[in-house]
């Protein structure tokens, strides 16, 4: 028997990430897609017609014959919630609209990220966030609210930060990103520009790493999140890889490490906050270290854990920095759709969904 049963509509459903939402959540033990939301071209149409479908697997059963709404509250009453997956551009002011009537959202988005009373959320590394929903005033009956997933690049660079902040003092973060194409969205990125070639440049993308992780490594006050006093240097890059981004993460540590067990060991130790809660989509190795030194690779370790682990390899000593490594996850999933499900697991779980 299920934990809930709980009626979900999908925001920028014909978009790559609204398209992924519908994918994992077929056959979800707790979330049923009972509204889809489009831009006005879409809608009036069954979801079939409207679509330009891009999944690898066909397009589910239960969600052709959907006529497709516009994106506005009126047309999503009955949802217990809403998942957005709308473009940064209309995002803003379409989930805005949804929390004030009432109808919480989980964003993909990036518009809310970093307001104040807004948990910006990965629930292995700080589930406790989700106090400051009790903050928001979106919604003057408390039932509307927004929670969003952080950048694909800072779900797994918090994931790996995370242990070693626990067990040591990070100093400082160097990091280079080796971004899939599909993180561009559909139609993407111009053949012309990607095959046999590399973009040294992902814009606007730079400023989101640095800052997203150290709000998720922050201290949940009272009013707010304290942030970690963790400078980050990122260079963001795309390169012709279809899914999964892939860091090159050096790291500076306080205290002397003379040996690479040690940080092993930190990884190893490291307790997830979330493992006893039995969410659906949590994968059982949330963090998994390999000693290949030729691992990991996007094409072969991306879907571990059906796209939701973060895979870590090359853990090193090294001169300049203390800590070298590489770190791959998934980008549309872990990264997107499959983190923004998950952080709703666990939102239900705590009861804030479903009231």
């Amino acid at each position: 028997m299920s934990d809930f049963s709980l009626s979900v509509g999908v925001l920028g459903a014909t978009g790559a990430v609204g398209q992924k939402f519908i994918r994992l959540l077929e056959n979800h033990p707790w979330f049923t897609i009972t509204k889809l939301g489009a831009s006005e071209r879409s809608a009036g149409k069954p979801y079939e017609v409207a679509a330009n479908w891009i999944e690898p697997s066909p397009m589910p059963e239960t969600v052709k014959k959907h006529v497709v709404s516009t994106c506005n509250p009126e047309a999503f009453s009955g949802v217990d919630f809403v998942f957005s997956g709308l473009d940064s551009s209309v995002a803003g002011e379409i989930e805005g609209a949804f929390a004030k009537a009432g109808i919480p959202v989980i964003s993909n988005a990036k518009n809310y990220r970093m307001f104040d009373e807004v948990p910006l959320l990965v629930p292995e590394v700080n589930p406790d966030h989700i106090a400051l929903i009790d903050k928001q005033n979106f919604d003057p009956n408390g039932k509307g609210f927004i929670v969003t997933n952080p950048n694909c690049v800072s779900v797994p660079l918090s994931m790996v930060l995370k242990p070693l902040q626990d067990a040591f003092t990070i100093e400082s973060v160097v990091l280079t990103s080796m971004q899939a194409i599909s993180g561009a969205g559909y139609p993407g990125v111009a053949s012309l520009d990607i095959m046999g070639n590399i973009i040294p440049n992902i814009g606007g993308e730079e400023p989101k790493v640095a800052e997203e992780p150290i709000k998720l490594l922050g201290k949940l006050t009272d009013t707010k999140v304290e942030n970690a006093e963790i400078p980050i240097q990122a260079t963001t890059v795309r390169v012709p890889v279809i899914e999964g981004h892939t860091l090159s993460i050096s790291v500076n540590i306080k205290e002397e490490i003379s040996d690479v067990a040690e940080v092993l060991k930190a990884f190893k130790d490291w307790k997830n906050p979330i493992e006893d809660l039995d969410l659906p989509t949590a994968p059982k190795h949330p963090i998994f270290v390999t000693d290949d030194d030729f691992a990991p690779q996007p094409r072969k370790q991306s879907y571990d854990e059906g796209g939701m682990r973060t895979t870590i390899g090359r853990v090193r000593l090294t001169e300049v920095m203390d800590i070298s490594l590489i770190a791959l996850a998934h980008n549309t999933v872990r990264g997107a759709a499959g983190g923004a499900i998950l952080n709703a697991e666990l939102l239900a779980k705590k009861g804030y969904l479903g009231k």
